[in-house]
């Protein structure tokens, strides 16, 4: 059975809230896990939210976000070393959380720019420093998950394709990847597709809309996706993400600048019903 969960930046960015309400309605509402935004590595923290996790029975997943000064892409191998060793950092607090994988674009970093694509050593370089993360993950029950961006957030990986020859060179069990539905909906000309030609290596998956609100209110073909899904025989996690206008900086980072939904919680009720009408012909949870 695919395990259901929701990404919490729909509440936070730091994870520093007092979230137990918010498990428990996530628990209750049917959601099998969360996804947690892992952006320091305090193992502390992490272990703390860890047993509050357990307390309501919700598995988790890490998620994680580099920014230019820990970009395995750059020119300064000095940032790239930063890179390669602040996410080792990442997953240990991943498996303190009591996480089995870690997901996000960490190849490169986020929002960052040269107004060109991606050089030949810009690939060799991310390629070998994420070897070492794969290695390094491995040791410590890890998995990577890594994702393409659009071409708006990235220049690096930007389509299925891309991503698909990038697992491919680093040629480690422990590099895989994951797919998010707004970002294909930018950059493929056919999803089901895409999905297709990513189940080899395909371990996790986002559930999100074009426009970052309620999935299933707007232009993405969440039928043929979990057609896609089912033909594939995925038995991975499904996660929902979304966002809103708070928490302010992942506001502005998503140039969210209207309210497109009532709340978090009318959001992942109104998903887990568009969850619930996929379940009978997909091994979903109910």
């Amino acid at each position: 059975m695919n395990k259901l969960g929701v990404n919490l930046f729909l509440w936070t960015t730091t994870m520093d809230e007092e979230l137990s309400e918010t498990f428990a309605f996530l628990k209750n509402t049917g959601y099998d896990f969360v996804e947690v935004p892992v952006m320091d590595t305090d193992l502390a923290k992490w272990q703390r939210i860890g047993k509050q996790l357990d307390a309501v029975g919700l598995d988790r997943v890490a998620c994680v976000i580099c920014g230019p000064e820990f970009s395995l892409i750059s020119a300064e191998a000095s940032v790239r070393q930063a890179a390669v060793e602040r996410l080792k950092r990442i997953i240990d607090s991943a498996k303190a959380l009591g996480a089995s994988m870690l997901t996000g674009p960490f190849h490169s970093g986020f929002k960052t720019f040269t107004g060109k694509p991606a050089t030949e050593q810009e690939w060799n370089c991310s390629v070998e420093g994420m070897r070492q993360v794969a290695d390094y993950a491995a040791r410590q029950g890890i998995v990577l998950g890594l994702e393409y961006l659009n071409r708006f957030e990235n220049y690096f990986l930007t389509s299925a394709d891309e991503l698909i020859r990038y697992v491919e060179a680093v040629d480690h069990p422990a590099c895989r990847l994951m797919y998010d539905t707004f970002h294909a909906h930018i950059e493929e000309k056919n999803q089901p597709e895409a999905i297709r030609r990513c189940a080899p290596y395909l371990v996790h998956v986002q559930i999100s809309e074009n426009d970052r609100s309620t999935p299933g209110s707007g232009q993405v073909d969440f039928t043929a996706i979990f057609n896609a899904l089912q033909e594939i025989n995925y038995q991975g996690p499904i996660c929902v993400e979304a966002f809103g206008l708070t928490p302010p900086d992942l506001a502005a980072a998503a140039h969210i600048v209207r309210r497109m939904f009532e709340s978090p919680e009318q959001l992942v009720g109104d998903a887990y019903e568009l969850f619930s009408m996929h379940a009978k012909k997909f091994s979903l949870s109910e």
